[in-house]
């Protein structure tokens, strides 16, 4: 009778924890994907399951995004170990070594997953799906989910984008009728410029993991680093026509992968075709989506332990359904069930692999800190005193990556920039970062001058080498270095006195271009030098700040600036005198005024969203200067008379074979403008009347019609292979820089730049200057293809052009792509406030 009254009383508990955790369907009242759910009530379903299982979840805000819309970590797990999660967290750090308290790691410990969803806003349905699996997970009447709770826990991140989302779900809500129109013209499929696919400043949040340009994923990285999951989902939505995507990639695998990390993704896409299969539902692997460019959510899981997978639903731009090319019905019904499945086959197959996959993850950092992959042990950064070297360092410390200062001593070692091995004196205040510690696989992947493709055919850039993208002279060496602990600490605090005839600030990085908007912005008078000049035993470069007293009678001269360098970690020079010991003294006319330009930046339809967005945040977030977005129309209608610098980012402009127009703006820039074009804005001014040119490669000149051309006898099935040759996905190359010209002041006679595509332009011959050019031998790393690799070679890639009172600047690449080419950001900073005065 005990018996039967405990099992009635068992029940009884069930039923009631059923009644008091609703499904989402329950909770929001509608069938998931017959409706769009906002992001605010995906979080109060979270905040419902978390209140209702307490023993099982644990909910925490871990960040906002720049909208303000909360950020979520769910925790998902058995009681036991919910009840013990910080001992869970904290063991499993030790795994990795990556734990301060040196504590002995258990091995028994569960395993982990975390499923990420909705990087990308408008690829809706991962989302749905999140809420369709954590209640299944916790669901008392599912027995699969209790037992796989038991050694598995589960961190599940609802929405990565949650400004992207809303932006896409309140669009396509507001153009919705009373019925769902599933052809693909209609309107609710054709999603306005610039789309839900990005943050509010249009960044991609998928590209930036590495990188954490953006306040999500600076928040989400923090989070990440501090768990360190043994398996990492990133749940995405591909093009209607395709099925579905799941593990195992495709190659190129980094050579850092393990094999266990192989093996496993190719265990978990089994275990889905399992389900897939029983169902009928078309899925494909090992195409398209590879483990190589190291800012993914799939290969910075990967990079740092994990199993980091991506899987890919077909949908965008589906809404609540739309017919494919098959004639079929895609839903957001079907898109969301098949999210969930894969989400829970892949909780499902860690579960009955747990022991195994600890096991894997603890062996994985081992091999990482005592048998480092790669020909380098350490790598030494020269400290140049630029900012440049600040911004390393909080790149290294967001991702918790070891570093120290160097001891001084001589050494050998791999000059990046020469590409040959050389003996060098490692001096005290550089950087030195050993490859022995848990990070050390992401290090090498980060560092590396060149990586090694198994397969050209990628999915994005394939040179990203962090010594080019910062401008920092770099050595790798073989063997481990002795280095000190990172206590040294750096005065740049400027001794201000009440009798300065001036102060001068060196143009040598973004804080120094951050000082200028900040001063100029408060009314200051700001000069600049154009030659190099020396006072006492302190040498100052061409492009130094000069702010001086009389100038700026009866202005708080002292005040802005001493508020100004604290704010931008800069070093001001008194300077008792205008006259100098060597160089142009403070009145010649060698020292130029900077008027505060008024700066406007295109944006709209045909013009790249991730382009303005990353001017767009350039100038908000990082220079903090004041630029208005505008469109065309508005601004040749009413913009001319009171803006002096437009910026052209990449992409399409009618206005360039428009002849009305194209006069208008030209007459603008000889009255005193000044256009900053960039990528392929340059392109198209070099089809139209403006000065520059595109080069021609050898195959253009050709003509073909002389004799048979055996080249276009193609085979098919080699089709993607064969257009290899013309492709360039992204590549570093060495730019000859003219540094004497303001365009290019703050640099050295060379600069790296991060070439995407085959453009490259003839020489300026006449009104202009060739400021940046590409030379024969200047290919350093990345996929280039054999057409394109001969091409790039003798040509322009940075120019100015004078015209009338007004000039034009040519940047034929992004100079701050994805905003992680910080030595590009100087470069931007010239145009905007130096070419030109």
């Amino acid at each position: 009778m005990k018996r039967i009254i405990l099992m009635m009383a068992a029940a009884v508990g069930s039923a009631v924890a059923m009644a008091q955790l609703q499904s989402p369907d329950q909770f929001l009242g509608y069938k998931i994907g017959t409706r769009y759910t906002p992001h605010y009530r995906i979080v109060q379903y979270y905040q419902h399951v978390a209140k209702e299982m307490p023993a099982q979840v644990k909910l925490e805000q871990y960040g906002e995004s720049t909208e303000g819309r909360p950020l979520l970590l769910a925790t998902v797990g058995s009681a036991e170990n919910i009840a013990n999660i910080e001992q869970v967290r904290m063991n499993n750090l030790r795994l990795a070594n990556a734990a301060r308290d040196r504590m002995a790691a258990n091995e028994n410990g569960p395993a982990i997953v975390w499923l990420s969803y909705n990087v990308h806003g408008n690829e809706t349905s991962s989302s749905e799906a999140s809420m369709m699996t954590i209640y299944e997970l916790l669901n008392p009447a599912n027995a699969q989910s209790k037992e796989w709770l038991k050694n598995t826990v589960v961190l599940i991140d609802p929405c990565l984008n949650p400004d992207g989302r809303d932006r896409y779900v309140n669009w396509y809500t507001s153009v919705l009728g009373k019925n769902v129109n599933p052809q693909p013209i209609a309107r609710e499929h054709r999603e306005p410029w610039p789309g839900g696919r990005s943050n509010h400043y249009n960044f991609d949040l998928n590209r930036d993991w590495a990188w954490q340009s953006q306040v999500e994923s600076r928040h989400r990285i923090k989070k990440y680093n501090e768990w360190l999951p043994h398996v990492h989902v990133d749940f995405h939505e591909q093009g209607i026509n395709e099925p579905y995507y799941f593990a195992p990639a495709a190659e190129p695998f980094h050579e850092v992968i393990s094999k266990w990390q192989r093996e496993f993704q190719t265990m978990i896409g089994r275990n889905h075709a399992k389900y897939f299969d029983k169902n009928g539902w078309l899925y494909f692997t090992r195409e398209r989506f590879d483990l190589f460019y190291p800012s993914y959510g799939d290969t910075y899981p990967t990079y740092s332990g994990s199993i980091g997978m991506t899987y890919e639903q077909g949908g965008i731009r589906a809404g609540l359904g739309i017919i494919n090319e098959d004639g079929d019905t895609l839903t957001l019904v079907d898109r969301a069930l098949h999210h969930h499945t894969t989400g829970m086959s892949t909780v499902e197959i860690t579960s009955q692999n747990a022991a195994r996959v600890v096991k894997e993850f603890r062996s994985y950092f081992n091999n990482a800190i005592n048998n480092p992959i790669g020909e380098f042990k350490s790598w030494v950064i020269k400290n140049d005193g630029t900012d440049r070297i600040t911004r390393l360092k909080e790149l290294l410390d967001r991702n918790q990556i070891d570093w120290s200062w160097a001891n001084g001593g001589n050494l050998s070692g791999l000059n990046y920039l020469t590409g040959k091995s050389e003996s060098f004196k490692a001096e005290k205040g550089d950087i030195v970062i050993n490859v022995n510690q848990p990070k050390g696989n992401f290090i090498k992947v980060l560092f590396e001058r060149t990586s090694k493709l198994s397969d050209s055919a990628t999915y994005d850039i394939t040179a990203w080498s962090v010594p080019f993208a910062y401008g920092l002279k770099t050595y790798g060496v073989a063997n481990y270095i002795t280095a000190v602990n990172k206590t040294a600490t750096e005065n740049t605090a400027a001794t201000f006195t009440d009798n300065a005839y001036a102060y001068a600030v060196k143009w040598d990085g973004l804080n120094s271009a951050r000082l200028l908007s900040e001063v100029l912005q408060k009314g200051i008078r700001v000069r600049y030098a154009e030659q190099p000049f020396h006072i006492g035993t302190e040498q100052f470069e061409k492009g130094t700040l000069l702010v001086t007293q009389a100038a700026n009678t009866g202005k708080p001269v002292r005040q802005v600036l001493e508020a100004a360098a604290k704010n931008t970690g800069t070093k001001i020079f008194p300077v008792a005198s205008g006259f100098v010991d060597k160089g142009y003294d403070f009145g010649s006319d060698r020292v130029r005024i900077i008027n505060a330009p008024k700066v406007a930046m295109l944006y709209g339809e045909n013009i790249s969203s991730l382009a303005m967005g990353e001017l767009w945040h350039f100038f908000d977030q990082q220079l903090e200067y004041p630029v208005t977005l505008t469109s065309a129309n508005d601004f040749i209608r009413e913009g001319m008379n009171k803006y002096n610098v437009l910026i052209l980012p990449d992409g399409m402009y009618d206005f360039f074979s428009k002849k009305e127009t194209n006069e208008e703006l030209k007459a603008w820039v000889r009255r005193g403008g000044k256009i900053i074009a960039l990528e392929n804005a340059v392109a198209q001014m070099a089809k139209t009347d403006w000065g520059i040119k595109l080069k021609e490669d050898e195959d253009d000149k050709k003509d073909h019609d002389k004799k048979a051309d055996y080249s276009l006898l193609r085979k098919y099935e080699n089709r993607e292979r064969d257009d290899l040759k013309n492709s360039m996905p992204g590549s570093i190359f060495k730019v000859e820089l003219d540094h004497t010209h303001p365009l290019g002041f703050g640099y050295p006679d060379f600069y790296y730049t991060l070439k995407q595509d085959g453009n490259i332009y003839e020489y300026i011959k006449e009104d202009g200057w060739n400021v940046g050019v590409i030379k024969k031998d200047n290919y350093v790393s990345g996929f280039t293809g054999s057409v394109l690799k001969e091409k790039l070679k003798d040509g322009l890639l940075i120019g100015a052009q004078d015209m009338g009172r007004g000039q034009v600047v040519y940047l034929a690449d992004n100079p701050i792509f994805r905003s992680f080419w910080e030595n590009g950001k100087l470069l931007l900073c010239n145009a905007v406030f130096l070419v030109g005065q």
